[in-house]
């Protein structure tokens, strides 16, 4: 049993269990302005077509030129552009260097690998799933969840993200950054899956089957939800993803049961009404009783006085309006 006092204890234990060391870190390495960057490589070229300008004078000079030709070709390959909220996972033949997160034009050195990804924050809603309550009745139920990218050297390395995004393991080229985050999207989505199941599977559906004081899928709102979230990071603590909110969008009984659950819901509305008219019909049976004996209209014995009550209750007790007779003989 789940009660509203035991949740904080839960989530701190959980809190816990997701704290992972990460071996991520910032990008150390060689990098400088990307328009700095161009204009060394024009100079470069400008001073390449001098010496060959001059290379009768200068035979050496056609060296130079040449080494600056292949350096204005290989130096391009180090520009990198990012924007907010953007990073680069940085690779020197196949070494994790770090993980690049300035914003704007740069240039690093050309034989870093880099895989970018993206650090801003997602929807996922998720398709509705059949589970199964804490009682074991069958149930519909469904959620949305925002997420971001929290830990890159996580994402990156600790599980395979470069073959769910299709790409090969040696060919970051090969994978775009939408596909990458459609592959921790795929991760998250399977995950948050189990999850659900999970919290479901903790609770009943609501008041009627669990018991007193005792937190109900349909009754417990934000603390279901704070739930629902300490289980996702939990589950997601090793993939370096992140989900910031996580809420119940969607509860229903299976419809195989939902048409006995109905009936079920309204005769329980049935019987509260009841009680209702019947406290009521008491009420104004012993006020009209109380009425006609106080200002002495007739003198009613036991028996008439039970004939009256019964006759009073069925009255204010029918569904249908009454039909009156009257009497024209003497009361006895």
């Amino acid at each position: 049993m789940f009660r509203k006092s035991t949740i904080f204890a839960m989530l701190k234990q959980y809190q816990n269990n997701i704290i992972m060391e990460t071996k991520e870190f910032e990008f150390k390495g060689f990098a400088m302005n990307g328009f700095v960057a161009l204009f060394v490589e024009f100079a470069i070229i400008c001073l390449s077509v001098v010496g060959l300008a001059f290379q009768d004078k200068y035979p050496i000079l056609p060296l130079f030129s040449v080494i600056g030709f292949l350096l204005a070709c290989i130096l391009p390959i180090g520009f990198r552009k990012l924007e907010p909220n953007e990073a680069m996972v940085m690779l020197f033949f196949g070494k994790y260097k770090g993980t690049f997160t300035k914003t704007g034009f740069h240039w690093v050195n050309p034989f870093m690998t880099s895989k970018k990804v993206s650090l801003r924050a997602r929807n996922l809603n998720p398709d509705n799933i059949k589970v199964n309550d804490k009682t074991g009745n069958p149930i519909m139920i469904g959620q949305i969840l925002v997420w971001r990218l929290k830990d890159t050297y996580k994402a990156m390395f600790e599980i395979d993200s470069q073959t769910m995004a299709g790409g090969s393991a040696g060919n970051a080229a090969t994978v775009s950054v939408s596909n990458r985050m459609k592959a921790f999207e795929s991760f998250i989505q399977v995950q948050s899956d189990a999850a659900l199941r999970e919290v479901a599977g903790m609770y009943a559906y609501d008041e009627n089957e669990a018991e007193k004081d005792e937190l109900t899928l349909r009754s417990g709102g934000k603390e279901i939800n704070e739930v629902l979230l300490a289980k996702l990071n939990e589950r997601l603590a090793m993939s370096g993803l992140e989900v910031l909110e996580a809420r119940i969008n969607y509860l229903a009984y299976s419809p195989e049961i939902a048409a006995v659950m109905l009936r079920r819901q309204q005769a329980a509305a049935i019987i509260s009404a009841r009680e209702k008219i019947v406290e009521g019909a008491v009420s104004m049976v012993r006020m009209a009783l109380d009425k006609l004996k106080a200002e002495g209209v007739v003198e009613l014995d036991e028996e008439r006085k039970a004939a009256m009550v019964s006759n009073l209750m069925v009255v204010l007790c029918a569904d249908e309006s009454a039909q009156p007779v009257v009497n024209t003989g003497s009361l006895y």
